[in-house]
């Protein structure tokens, strides 16, 4: 490092904050003087960076992209634009030059922090300043190989994934075949440029070629020993099939010969180019795969043959010659002879796959930002089509279904790589004990092919010691020699995420709060899913491979278009393909389960299935599926398009009919894991319910408390609902009164029930809150037994309930109004819950901690009239029975003024639930039920970032909610304060509440795992995924 860049780092060693208006001023000059293509880099991800020693260097050596945004190539240009980047910093640069204090280590860093203040002040960078460095070049690619790397793991994200990876096992002295990796900036630049690349990036790529060709001994081009090479995507996030790869690049009518003569072997070469051919005219020309299989198809027809392997060296030649008529025939040229035309188009169609369709609704649905890019690896072809000793496969250090520590993975022998994982072939096991739990004939890799199988093993254990978590691994097996060609942490069920953090705590290698840190609260919803029930009768159809655990159920689809289509009217689902694609994205997304009749468990639909929770079956070979049909056959079964099956992905079965369901147990490594959460997080977490099951049920997940006991819900049932309704319609308080008392028994009997349950923790049960409308009789019968009930007149009750009939009803009679209007309904159930309160207390020997709510408050003259008259009821239950509840009164925060007024609340409200679904609708005036016609276009249309009722809108919701809390505990400073909407369960919301000193979340019975550990999160200070 040059004396001016220690100087740089030292300075920022010295900084308080990167946040300072200065410090950040500063490092933009000093990155703009020296590196004017930094421009376009989004200032405030810049901001937000707090690594600013390593993003500075990264500056430096190579414009380094933390957060750069290319949402879309105009918009990029934009940024692009050095006028438009110049004037978003002129403010900052201003602040900088005023300042006389900033910190320095030498003479000539001040005189240059002066001239770079200068240089951004009137929009020109500095240019060899006294003191500065010289205008160096931007290193875009990084080397490996032969035992070494320019790059490590720790720069994931210039490198991505991948290629960081194989810098880091290059470093570690692994066998991996020598290439270089094109950084995440160069595809910044390529967005913001028109998808043109910087200058040095060629001159640099032509050096790494040179150094690859001297490691291998191989020449790119040359005609007698030519080096071949892959080109392959590496997002900083695993991105598993939904960009482009070109295998075999190098190949040419020249080079072709050569490879058959260094071989020995015709068939093998021509092989290989013919599937060069397919996949770069895919990839880079646009003309699409299936073309080339039809070609192929009709050519095997015609020789009679039923396999690829039927053909011989001499047919391949003769399909290679037809594949190169159709690709000139359709794009009007002849295939690139050139490998460096080859190899330039390969790299531009990796940078344009970052955009393609798939891509972009794979990085929506796992919450990828686009800005991230992804970087390009080249890399030495090495070979395992070679024949029966050589090989290809894919292996897990760790089962990714259950998390057992044992190898696991398949292998095709005399195979490329895109075999195994497009699921074209059943592959082989990798260990003898999978092969006889798969029941398979084939050998497995451990006995076919033991010393490379002994070097896997070894290697395996070493990468998953090295990197501390579970590995996915790619690998060659080039005639006898085993070649690692990609490591990663492989993607896993929760179930086996939760051992593997458990195991891998337990044995030292990470901590407890590591473990906890590791599992992504909202995948705990794959656990949380009905299992069949074991004692239920199996009509077992067909049996495949068990790809991604649990259970579904649901309509057969053979279109991911009809399963989206069918999701959206709300019906289950079950995709059923031959074999998915990257572009059945949103058909898996939407689809119950997967089932295909192809594949293995390293399958595009294995992987993505388990990525995404979904239980999936693959390899089904017993089931043919006729798309124009619309039907799959089993033998002598036949199942259409709109027929119900039930799929196992625990043990791989397809089941006819809706199979009865149970619900899952949790123990085990869950229970551990969520012990060590609950250990470290501060917020307390409470359900949502209002029977006994949500009771019963939120406490089997942790729960500590019900949040919101919704006493409308009680009044629903069939036997119910007509007393509600007399209330609702009677015309005066004494006939209102008469149905009050009917409801009182059963209120009661509703609270006992629950307080039993709860033995003694905090119940919130909050007073009547929806509108009247909800409980109206809306047909004529309903109208007729209600009058028959009440002894009336239908007519007259028909005319009440129109008079009843409101506008708006969500913000009209309903809530603390009708409490008000109609105080004996608020002294009902205050009655009933004192008096349940006293009964259970006597049955359980247990003290009930009871908080009454008073929902939809806007004054505090509102809530000390309803107080007023709970007090009151509880004074006569006390009177009446001898019994002393223990009790709290406080209210529901779900509008605006409550929030701005919540210091006078608090005067005499004992507690706060934010009830933050209506604090949404009413700070947005949006209503909830009718939001999805236009949702969705705001979202994609940037107006909102994320649907805000389901996850906490900070800055105008959340900011009322901080204003509320800090008014409240200002007059109440013990003031106990929650949220009790659906934001409760979702872990950004929940990090924004522990952010903000809320006592408590709560939350549906099913979050309630999930706020747990996303409580926990929040306590690390770890960022949850999603937008904030």
């Amino acid at each position: 490092m040059s004396p001016e860049l220690e100087s740089s780092v030292d300075l920022l060693r010295n900084k308080a904050s990167l946040r300072s208006l200065r410090g950040v001023a500063e490092i933009w000059c000093r990155a703009i003087a020296l590196s004017p293509d930094l421009l376009f880099l989004d200032p405030d991800s810049f901001i937000a960076s707090r690594k600013g020693e390593r993003l500075l260097v990264l500056c430096f050596d190579a414009f380094s992209s933390r957060e750069p945004e290319f949402p879309s190539s105009g918009q990029a240009r934009r940024h692009a634009s050095p006028e438009n980047a110049m004037e978003r910093f002129q403010t900052m640069a201003k602040a900088a030059s005023k300042s006389k204090k900033l910190a320095t280590k030498s003479g000539s860093s001040a005189k240059f922090r002066a001239k770079a203040r200068k240089s951004v002040g009137t929009g020109k960078p500095t240019r060899n300043a006294q003191g500065a460095l010289p205008r160096s070049k931007s290193k875009w690619v990084y080397i490996f190989g032969g035992g070494k790397a320019e790059g490590k793991a720790a720069l994931k994200e210039l490198l991505g994934g991948k290629g960081a990876n194989l810098a880091e096992m290059a470093n570690l002295g692994l066998p991996v075949p020598p290439g270089f990796t094109i950084t995440t900036a160069v595809c910044a630049f390529f967005y913001a440029h028109d998808k043109s690349y910087p200058k040095e990036l060629k001159p640099q790529v032509e050096k790494a070629l040179e150094q690859v060709a001297r490691i291998t001994g191989r020449a790119f081009g040359d005609a007698t020993n030519p080096l071949l090479v892959s080109v392959r995507s590496g997002a900083r996030a695993s991105m598993p099939g939904m960009m482009d790869t070109v295998l075999n690049l190098g190949l040419n009518d020249r080079t072709v010969e050569a490879i058959a003569a260094r071989s020995d072997d015709r068939r093998f070469a021509y092989d290989s180019y013919r599937r060069f051919i397919t996949m770069y005219s895919d990839v880079v020309l646009g003309f699409a795969h299936h073309h080339f299989e039809e070609i192929l198809d009709t050519f095997k027809d015609g020789r009679g043959y039923s396999l690829d392997t039927d053909l011989t060296g001499d047919d391949w030649i003769e399909v290679v010659g037809r594949y190169k008529t159709a690709v000139a025939r359709e794009t009007g040229k002849d295939f690139p002879q050139d490998p460096h035309q080859q190899l330039w188009g390969a790299i531009g169609a990796v940078f344009s796959s970052w955009m393609s369709a798939r891509a972009v609704t794979y990085r929506r649905l796992h919450n990828i930002p686009e800005s991230w890019g992804t970087a390009v690896n080249v890399q030495a072809m090495v070979f395992g089509n070679l024949g029966e000793t050589s090989a290809t496969g894919v292996a897990f250090t760790r089962n990714p279904s259950t998390g057992e520590s044992r190898l696991y993975g398949e292998f095709l022998i005399n195979a490329q790589g895109e075999d195994v994982v497009a699921g074209i072939r059943t592959p082989q096991d990798l260990t003898e004990v999978a092969r006889k739990e798969s029941g398979s004939n084939k050998p497995s890799m451990e006995t076919a092919m033991p010393e490379s199988f002994k070097e896997l093993t070894r290697i395996s254990r070493l990468l998953e010691e090295h990197y501390r978590d579970m590995q996915d691994m790619e690998f060659t097996v080039e005639d006898g020699k085993l070649w690692m060609l990609q490591t990663r942490s492989g993607k896993r069920t929760t179930r086996a995420a939760l051992r593997i953090a458990v195991e891998l705590a337990r044995g030292g290698l990470i901590s407890k709060r590591d473990a906890v840190a590791r599992i992504d609260p909202a995948s705990l919803d794959q656990l949380l899913h009905p299992t069949i029930d074991p004692n239920a009768t199996r009509d077992v159809i067909a049996a495949g491979l068990p790809a991604s655990p649990g259970a579904a159920a649901g309509e057969i689809v053979f279109s991911s278009e009809e399963a989206t289509r069918l999701q959206a009217d709300g019906r289950k689902v079950i995709l059923v393909r031959i074999e998915t694609s990257p572009e059945d994205i949103h058909g898996m997304h939407a689809a119950e389960g997967i089932l295909t009749t192809r594949g293995g468990m390293t399958s595009h639909a294995a992987v993505v299935a388990r990525g995404m929770g979904k239980p999936c079956v693959c390899g089904c070979g017993s089931i043919r599926v006729d798309y124009g049909g619309g039907v799959m056959t089993i033998g002598d079964r036949t199942f259409k398009v709109g027929d119900v099956i039930t799929i196992d992905g625990s043990l791989g079965e397809v089941l006819a009919g809706q199979m009865p369901m149970i619900e899952p147990e949790l123990s085990g490594e869950f229970g551990t894991l969520m012990g060590w959460a609950d250990e470290i997080r501060k917020l307390g977490i409470r359900v949502n319910g209002d029977t006994s099951a949500d009771a019963r049920t939120a406490l089997r997940f942790g729960a500590e408390g019900i949040g919101l006991c919704r006493t409308e819900h009680m009044f629903f049932e069939e036997t119910r609902i007509r007393t509600v309704r007399e209330m609702i319609l009677a015309e005066d308080e004494q006939a209102r009164r008469a149905a009050l008392s009917k409801l009182l028994p059963m209120q009661r009997a509703d609270f006992v029930d629950l307080f039993e349950i709860m033995k003694g923790l905090p119940v919130t049960i909050r007073l009547l809150d929806p509108p009247l409308h909800e409980f109206l009789p809306h047909t004529q019968a309903e109208i007729e037994e209600v009058a028959r009930s009440m002894k009336a007149d239908p007519r007259k009750l028909a005319d009440r309930a129109r008079n009843l009939a409101e506008f708006n009803p969500m913000l009209g009679f309903r809530g603390c109004r009708l409490a008000i209007v109609y105080p004996e309904i608020a002294e009902m159930q205050a009655r009933a819950i004192f008096e349940a309160a006293i009964e259970a207390e006597k049955r359980t020997g247990k003290a009930v901690a009871v908080e009454v709510m008073v929902p939809l408050i806007a004054t505090k003259a509102e809530f000390d009239l309803i107080k007023a008259r709970i007090d009151m009821t509880a004074q006569s239950v006390m009177r009446e029975t001898g019994g002393k509840p223990t009790y709290q009164v406080g209210t529901m925060i779900e509008l605006p003024r409550a929030c701005l007024v919540a210091g006078e609340i608090a005067e005499t409200a004992e507690f706060f639930s934010f009830g933050t679904n209506d604090l949404t609708q009413t700070t947005f005036g949006i209503s909830r039920d009718d939001a999805s016609s236009f949702l969705g276009a705001y979202i994609a249309k940037g107006v909102v970032a994320i649907d805000p009722f389901i996850s906490l809108d900070r800055g105008g919701v959340g900011e009322l909610v901080k204003i509320g809390v800090a008014r409240g505990r200002k007059t109440r400073p013990n003031l106990k304060v929650g949220i009790c909407g659906e934001h409760g369960g979702d872990p950004v919301s929940v990090a924004f509440c522990h952010e903000i000193g809320l006592n408590y979340v709560s939350c549906s019975p099913y979050r309630v795992p999930i706020a747990r550990l996303a409580a926990a999160h929040a306590a690390l200070g770890k960022i949850v995924a999603g937008r904030r």
